[in-house]
């Protein structure tokens, strides 16, 4: 039998590995708005080099700055759409998309260097292990879908594929929605596995909310790469319509989903809608039947996020996609997801009583 002592030492240590991977979780967050800002100020391929380890280093000198430029002047983005840029302007651009790869860089190092105390400590529990070393192999496989992401607009075309770029932000999303699944596993540890029924219909509609909101993130990414927010600057109505000409110009059909602006955005419009009337719902139905008070504010925090997500997404659109409102925009996709995980969480651990 544990000892009282053990158990206090064991929750200490499960509590300092929660907070570690919550603050990992933060970095990922300001990742992905630095992505977004990156992306929306045109800076993304400006480093036209990957260099996962000599790359730290930004030039230092007017000449290394000089040969940087000219590095960049060889590739299409310069040639076709930036052909008149000085180097000041240059520097504008670079340094948005350098300070994006020196923040992924530091998520390793943040991850990895606490990673190696907590199990050089013995403080990692063993069921444990295989989750934050799932988490590091995915930090890794993220970084390499960056660069493949960049490597699209360095061809031809100076222009990101959508389909990267949404698979970029989509691994993202997925390594800060399992990194901080598992801060909660260790902040509301389960005491009895039996008293998940009693919220078992509620649980499995959160996470269906939680699967939706995921996929209008990503079709987000396609309004990003496509540029489809910037084709029709009105609401609700496109064009003067509720249902927009030319939803499927494209053939095969598929392809309008990812590649025809006017359905890109359409869905976005429709999925966002969808969200405004099952959660209002969802949270009238749960807050019925909830007591227990994490989960009455985690339904409440839900609630608030889901309209300050649509006020920021609908000013976004009108304003005609101005950078600062974009990216609160992206940012508050991410705190939506993060109440809809919380509550789903608390709802798969708790016991409540109506």
């Amino acid at each position: 039998m544990l000892s009282p002592n053990t158990i206090t030492t064991d929750t200490a240590d499960q509590k300092q590995i929660a907070i570690w991977l919550l603050v990992c979780c933060a970095t990922i967050f300001a990742m992905i708005i630095l992505g977004g800002v990156t992306r929306l100020t045109g800076s993304g391929l400006s480093m036209v080099q990957w260099e996962p380890i000599m790359g730290i280093l930004p030039p230092l000198s007017q000449a290394e700055w000089e040969e940087t430029f000219l590095l960049y002047q060889q590739f299409p983005e310069y040639k076709i759409k930036n052909f008149a840029m000085t180097l000041g302007e240059f520097k504008s651009i670079f340094w948005f998309e350098y300070a994006h790869r020196v923040l992924g860089r530091s998520i390793g190092i943040i991850f990895l260097l606490p990673f190696l105390f907590f199990l050089v400590k013995r403080k990692i529990h063993r069921s444990l292990t295989p989750k934050l070393i799932t988490l590091f192999v995915l930090g890794g496989l993220q970084g390499l879908m960056g660069w493949y992401m960049v490597k699209s607009g360095l061809v031809d075309n100076p222009h990101v594929s959508q389909y990267r770029l949404t698979a970029h932000l989509g691994l993202a999303i997925v390594i800060y929605a399992y990194m901080f699944w598992v801060a909660l596993d260790l902040l509301f540890p389960n005491v009895d596995d039996t008293a998940r029924s009693t919220n078992q219909k509620l649980g499995r509609l959160s996470l269906i909310i939680t699967g939706i909101i995921f996929i209008t993130a990503l079709s987000g990414g396609f309004v990003a790469g496509t540029r489809a927010g910037f084709a029709f600057n009105t609401f609700p109505l496109m064009d003067g319509r509720l249902i927009p000409v030319g939803l499927f110009e494209l053939s095969p059909v598929w392809r309008n989903f990812f590649e025809n602006i006017v359905t890109v955005q359409f869905d976005h419009r429709v999925l966002a809608t969808l969200l405004f009337l099952i959660i209002p719902a969802f949270w009238w139905i749960a807050v019925k039947s909830q007591h227990e008070s994490r989960i009455r504010t985690g339904l409440h925090l839900l609630l608030a996020t889901l309209a300050l997500q649509l006020t920021l997404g609908i000013s976004t659109l009108l304003l005609a996609v101005p950078v600062a409102l974009a990216a609160a925009h992206q940012g508050g996709a991410i705190i939506l997801l993060t109440a809809s995980l919380f509550v789903s969480h608390q709802l798969r651990s708790h016991t409540t009583v109506s």
